[in-house]
């Protein structure tokens, strides 16, 4: 009896045990997996298997909403000028060419020169930003969209004090970028550059700002540069700078480069400069600026000792245009411009936009410091020339 009772515990065990390793180790406790089988006939079918599908989403930190809205509103130009000096016919002969060449006397080519460059649509009007160094001197500019869609532009004005220009096509449903508020970027944000670097075709990269009013880097007269670290190539001039939520930031203007690649610090012109250019070139074909007359100096820590002075804000004025507004207005070589209608000037660069938002002919206050005294003159504001310092 007792030799029963031990091989039926037994049995018990030995059935519990497999039991429990089946139901730890079944069927049903496996994972759900997608079976495919390749193979043919002089080989035996493998099978592979893989995970259960997931449907994808946007990974953490990716930034493929704010690309998605503002690439279709950045193009391609491409640019053409036509040789500007005739051709003799023997330059067209074949067998003059198998003896001297494809270049004529004074080394240009038979062919049209082209160039590559982006651009931005801002209005479903068909107004176009873009760099003045992209479309100077063209013959014919080609633009093309994103959805791949051509169109011939014409240039509707240029303002080469800031290298901006807007061009105009004629299409319908036209993408448009969104502007966004360059006031309100910091150091550190995150920013897309969209353009068409080396002809490659459309291509964003990533980076952050890297510095704020950039100026005094003898690009253009004018310089309020933001700085950044997102890779911008040839070919990018013109192209877009947006923010994390696809804004437009600035229009990529320069890269600072000794091999001609990005190396990191790249240039793009604030989208509030652009967009006050733009306006008055639509208005008026050409930006009318303000201006008195007056060549000036940075104020540096040895001037601000020899004069004297408590501050280092402020702008001195070294010279003097003869008959020009601030001479009529009575200002002199020496004066120290301090402010400009009650906004106060930090350096040259500073004064010389304060100025050129001023209205021709309309009459500005300028507060000067001379020798060690604050008075303020009344200077009626002349419009900036050409090429004027």
């Amino acid at each position: 009896m007792r030799r029963l009772w031990l091989l039926f515990a037994q049995t018990v065990t030995v059935v519990l045990a497999l039991y429990f390793v089946y139901t730890a180790v079944g069927p049903e406790r496996l994972a759900p997996v997608r079976s495919q089988q390749i193979g043919n006939a002089d080989h035996p079918a493998v099978t592979l298997e893989a995970g259960p599908g997931k449907a994808p989403g946007v990974a953490v930190g990716s930034y493929r909403a704010a690309a998605g809205r503002a690439m279709p509103a950045v193009v391609n130009i491409i640019t053409s000028k036509k040789p500007r000096r005739g051709k003799h016919p023997l330059l067209r002969d074949p067998f003059f060419k198998k003896f001297f060449g494809d270049r004529d006397h004074d080394g240009e080519n038979d062919d049209d020169e082209s160039s590559l460059g982006s651009g931005v649509i801002v209005s479903g009007e068909g107004y176009i930003l873009t760099n003045n160094h992209v479309v100077e001197a063209a013959d014919e500019i080609e633009v093309i969209l994103a959805d791949g869609r051509k169109a011939a532009a014409k240039v509707v004005g240029t303002d080469p004090e800031t290298d901006l220009a807007v061009i105009k096509i004629a299409l319908d449903k036209l993408p448009v970028i969104v502007l966004g508020q360059a006031e309100q970027a910091r150091v550190g944000d995150v920013v897309l550059a969209i353009g068409n670097p080396f002809g490659v075709g459309q291509t964003v990269t990533m980076g952050i700002i890297s510095a704020l009013g950039r100026n005094n880097l003898h690009i253009n007269h004018f310089e309020n540069f933001i700085q950044t670290d997102a890779a911008i190539n040839f070919g990018n001039s013109g192209g877009a700078l947006v923010d994390a939520n696809g804004n437009l930031l600035g229009i990529n203007s320069a890269i600072y480069s000794q091999s001609g690649g990005s190396v990191g610090i790249g240039f793009a012109i604030p989208v509030s400069t652009a967009k006050s250019v733009m306006e008055a070139i639509i208005k008026s074909g050409h930006v009318v600026r303000g201006w008195i007359g007056v060549e000036t100096q940075e104020i540096t820590p040895e001037l601000a000792s020899s004069f004297g002075l408590t501050r280092q804000s402020g702008a001195i004025i070294a010279g003097v245009v003869r008959n020009g507004p601030a001479d009529k207005g009575g200002m002199k070589p020496g004066d120290i411009l301090l402010s400009v209608d009650d906004k106060p000037v930090a350096d040259t660069n500073d004064m010389l936009n304060l100025i050129a938002q001023l209205v021709p002919g309309g009459s500005a206050k300028m507060r000067i410091l001379r020798k060690s005294r604050e008075t303020t003159l009344d200077i009626t504001v002349g419009k900036r020339p050409a090429g004027a310092k």
